[in-house]
């Protein structure tokens, strides 16, 4: 129940940082999406895509963690 619920909440997270990645759109201009950030506009992109990676494989092992348990 715990891994499910665990699931759930990356996969909104992983929505969320792609949803931030598209400039322009989705939630992009609410989060400071015209360029007057503190940092570059170059590592948050990269801190995006590092953590997209990351909440992708998560999703991923977990998914098939939750399969083989369903399963037995």
């Amino acid at each position: 129940m715990a891994l499910s619920i665990f699931q759930i909440l990356i996969a909104v997270l992983l929505v969320a940082v792609i949803l931030l990645q598209a400039p322009g759109t989705g939630l992009s201009p609410v989060f400071g999406g015209g360029g007057e950030a503190y940092r570059s506009k170059r590592s948050a992109q990269k801190f995006l895509v590092i953590a997209t990676i990351a909440l992708s494989a998560i999703l991923a092992i977990l998914s098939i963690t939750l399969l083989v348990l369903q399963n037995r």
